[in-house]
């Protein structure tokens, strides 16, 4: 059986044809359901008659529109693996993982291609290139004016579950972004689990901040919003736009990162608003505090709901809870050094924890799962966990476990199991910092900190001790903007704190960073690597 997803919006054009199916907020134009599966059928007749066939990848560099997802759609059709990489990650970055992928085909906008002509030795496997937008002609005709000319069904590659479909970057929050093998049959899944976990689909609206999961909001049936709003810059976000899109169309869903919600909530509040349209709200990408949730039920209906799925780009989702369990129950432990509670493993998810190991774990063998309570390395396995890296052998054998004829996937964090099944999430397992007095780990030590009124959020690093065998850990600070609190009283109130908690009380080296390096997907992961070295720095020949 295919398992295509493509195939679906074709079916949603058959039941849903004269519904809206997508709405770009930016510049109002919408489409039917009937009107996108034209548009991608479209497309795939042209790019098949100039020779994109199944297999070969072609890379996307389009802007989030209606033609972003009847291009990726119109790809799936022809069962030509789609090549996604966020522009955000930076142009070096860009650079290597493309050249990593090898692309037969390019479809970009005409910013792309001057992208391309400028740095032609990564795109040197390119042999065939499209046009989305006007170039006079620079790079060809414009496709996206030639969409529609071509009728005709276009029937979608009968792909198994093991075919490539795409291969999309991590953030490279912990190293260089790595390309993720998507296999046809882990979107199908995913499409399963968005459908009927969160209750997607016909009579919804779903806006998400992330481009690509209005994908599978159309192929639900849902009606899916595309935000004004720039992807790459999520704390960037003009809420006005933001909130306006959602009242206008009466979205029920959205999706983006505690960045963009953090922004939201404050917009709300400031103005009395109430958003009673959005039924469910999903925060991911980062660690999500109590207190935004809070913020943000002040902002929605009764009935709302506040989820926090938790996975990576190798495995998502995988693990949710609902705002009310975190404010009312495990907030409070959080506050105090216990982790964040990321929830319960979704069906046809298994959760493990596995004691701490940076080295590769070829087989599970008789490796023995830690007990509840017992921080340790998080590992998964299920339909939705994609199964390795592009072109990365390495990678691959750090992250994937054999057991049996299956595998399981290194998260690469670290946390525990409580003792009702919940997981709670403890950090990287690379930014622990191990000591000679013990390990400490991020997300409960930076928590004492950051319940202090002045402090917007706190980094734990390490920094090499003078016998190199072992590291000590630093607290950096990065004040709330215009903290009336001088830098120096700071310091003096966060080693108050962390005096206090059996966690902190051995820390004695503080820092102050105005600005922390966050990743630009979620604007929410720290790259503490970064914060470790200029910490070095400011603490040479203090150590």
């Amino acid at each position: 059986m295919s398992v295509n997803i493509a195939a679906t919006l074709a079916e949603r054009a058959e039941e849903q044809g004269e519904e809206i199916g997508l709405v770009e907020a930016g510049s109002g134009k919408s489409l039917t359901f009937a009107q996108l599966n034209r548009r991608a059928d479209s497309f795939a007749h042209i790019l098949s008659r100039k020779g994109v066939r199944a297999g070969e990848r072609v890379m996307l560099m389009v802007r989030p529109s209606a033609d972003f997802i009847c291009l990726t759609f119109a790809l799936f059709k022809i069962g030509a693996p789609v090549i996604l990489i966020d522009p955000g990650m930076g142009y070096r970055n860009l650079l290597r993982c493309i050249e990593g992928v090898r692309p037969k085909g390019f479809v970009g906008i005409p910013k792309a291609h001057v992208f391309r002509l400028l740095f032609r030795r990564p795109f040197q496997s390119v042999q065939l290139r499209f046009c989305c937008g006007p170039s006079l002609g620079l790079f060809g005709p414009d496709i996206s004016k030639l969409a529609n000319q071509d009728g005709g069904p276009f029937p979608a590659y009968e792909a198994q579950g093991d075919e490539l479909a795409a291969i999309i970057f991590t953030t490279g929050s912990t190293g260089p972004p790595k390309g993720v093998r998507y296999e046809h049959g882990v979107f199908h899944a995913q499409l399963r689990l968005i459908r009927d976990y969160y209750g997607i689909g016909p009579g919804q609206t779903d806006q998400p901040a992330f481009p690509l999961f209005a994908l599978f909001s159309t192929a639900l049936g849902a009606k899916a919003i595309i935000p004004d709003m720039d992807p790459t810059r999520p704390a960037q976000v003009d809420p006005k736009r933001f909130v306006a899109s959602i009242k206008k169309y009466g979205v029920t869903y959205s999706f983006g990162s505690p960045a963009i919600w953090n922004v939201i909530a404050g917009y709300g509040e400031s103005r009395g608003l109430t958003l009673e349209t959005l039924e469910k709200v999903l925060m991911a990408g980062a660690p999500v505090s109590g207190e935004l949730i809070s913020r943000m039920q002040n902002i929605l209906g009764p009935d709302a709901q506040i989820h926090t799925p938790y996975g990576a780009t190798e495995s998502l989702p995988i693990v949710s809870i609902e705002g009310r369990e975190i404010v009312e129950q495990t907030w409070p432990l959080t506050r105090v050094g216990k982790g964040t509670c990321v929830g319960r493993p979704l069906p046809g998810i298994e959760i493990a924890i596995l004691p701490i190991c940076d080295h590769p774990l070829d087989h599970l063998g008789h490796t023995s799962f830690l007990p509840p309570g017992e921080i340790g390395e998080i590992i998964v396995r299920g339909d939705v966990v994609t199964g390795s890296y592009e072109n990365n052998p390495e990678e691959n054998r750090l992250a994937k476990i054999a057991d049996g004829n299956g595998f399981w996937h290194r998260m690469g964090d670290v946390g525990y199991l409580d003792q009702e099944g919940r997981l709670w999430f403890c950090g990287r397992r690379a930014h622990r910092v191990v000591t000679a007095a013990g390990t400490f780990f991020t997300i409960p030590c930076e928590a004492v900190y950051n319940v202090h009124a002045h402090i917007y959020r706190t980094a734990l690093v390490g920094v090499a001790a003078p016998d190199n065998l072992y590291q000590i850990p630093v607290i950096i600070i990065e004040p709330e903007k215009d903290s009336p609190v001088s830098a120096e009283q700071l310091i003096v109130e966060a080693r108050r704190l962390g005096a206090e908690n059996p966690l902190t009380r051995e820390i004695q080296y503080y820092l102050i960073h105005r600005d922390f390096p966050v990743d630009i997907r979620h604007n929410a992961k720290i790259f503490r690597e970064k914060l470790s070295v200029w910490a070095v720095g400011e603490l040479e020949g203090k150590l």
